[in-house]
């Protein structure tokens, strides 16, 4: 009598929106070859969801857009978290906080529904997605087909191979949810700030700046006053664009470019996001406000420094709550969600 093989441990996809990928900390040393870095769009919620789970911060994940589908365990058990946002996670319908460890049995179905405070959410496994690297990386990147799960987006019926079958006992492990206020991004001015007149420097930084519907995985175009350039015109002569760069073409309203940015360009660039920021960029829904800081280029640094200790730091703070919440999954999610989102369990 034969044995009849149990299929291989994976994360079925049974609903999907158009713009879920996978997603890691991105690719780098390609764009001199014209490949982008891609990469998570909140590298912050990425590597927060994989502190969840005990994974390194860079791990792959599937990133989504507005809300997450639905996905069904097929493996005999599966840790798994969400982040990025307030997002409706419901496990066989019972709710379930985000920010928290969720440990999962085979068949069990987990339906993720939008959130107010964000447009990138993160899904992490313990152990990680069993996914080939492109480039170095196992980010998609949709325009060159290359990376992810065969360089496209997840649709329902995929399977994203598990790396483990089967996950020990372990506590459930929580983060606090991310505070966002009206966003004040840093920025460092320039390499082409010369291309445009003091009155429209000043009007950059001292102006509002809303979130067009105009925006993707390549740039967040933002409407505000218009920018005008002097006498060196709207054009340069190509050069690198790197995630954050602020062009600004001959329409003066600036163009965030973001993580699937193409490698160069030929227009102006005002300013660059700090990395540090750009998440907070990225998760800005259409029509909220944002400005802009100047920061000099020691303070830029400074600020990647502190932003990479604290990714670093995420595992370590990862709390395990209360034996009560613990039990009481409906305290834990409103704690959680609640104005006390701060504080640490002691």
């Amino acid at each position: 009598m034969s044995m009849v093989e149990r299929p291989l441990p994976a994360l079925r996809a049974l609903e999907t929106l158009p713009m879920a990928t996978v997603q890691d900390a991105g690719r780098t040393g390609w764009m001199r070859w014209g490949v982008s870095g891609g990469g998570a769009m909140d590298l912050e919620s990425l590597s927060a969801a994989n502190a969840l789970v005990d994974n390194e911060n860079g791990e792959a994940a599937v990133e989504f857009a507005l809300a997450g589908g639905t996905w069904r365990v097929e493996a005999h058990s599966c840790r798994m978290a969400v982040t990025g946002g307030r997002f409706t996670v419901a496990v066989d319908d019972e709710v379930q906080p985000t920010y928290t460890s969720l440990t999962l049995r085979r068949g069990q179905m987990v339906r993720i529904s939008a959130a107010p405070d964000a447009i990138w959410g993160y899904i992490a496994v313990a152990g990680g997605f069993d996914l080939p690297e492109a480039l170095g990386s196992r980010s998609t990147l949709l325009r060159a087909g290359i990376g992810g799960f065969h360089g496209r987006a997840l649709t329902g019926g995929d399977r994203l191979m598990l790396r483990t079958d089967a996950v020990g006992h372990a506590r459930i492990r929580i983060l606090p949810l991310p505070e966002r206020g009206r966003a004040l991004l840093r920025v460092v001015l320039g390499p082409q700030d010369d291309h445009f007149e003091p009155e429209s420097l000043r009007a950059f930084s001292a102006s509002d700046w809303a979130i067009s519907n105009r925006m993707d995985r390549m740039g967040y175009h933002l409407n505000g006053p218009i920018l005008r350039h002097s006498a060196k015109g709207a054009n340069i002569v190509s050069d690198g664009i790197v995630a954050g760069s602020l062009q600004v073409p001959a329409s003066g309203q600036p163009i965030a470019l973001m993580m699937d940015r193409q490698p160069t360009g030929g227009y102006p660039k005002i300013a660059t996001v700090l990395t540090a920021d750009l998440g907070r960029l990225a998760q800005c829904r259409p029509g909220e406000i944002v400005r802009f800081v100047p920061v000099t280029v020691g303070e830029a640094v400074a600020a990647r420094r502190l932003f990479a200790a604290q990714l670093e730091g995420l595992r370590e703070a990862a709390q395990t709550p209360p034996p009560i919440f613990v039990r009481n999954r409906r305290a834990l999610s409103e704690i959680i969600a609640g104005s006390d989102t701060g504080s640490r369990w002691g």
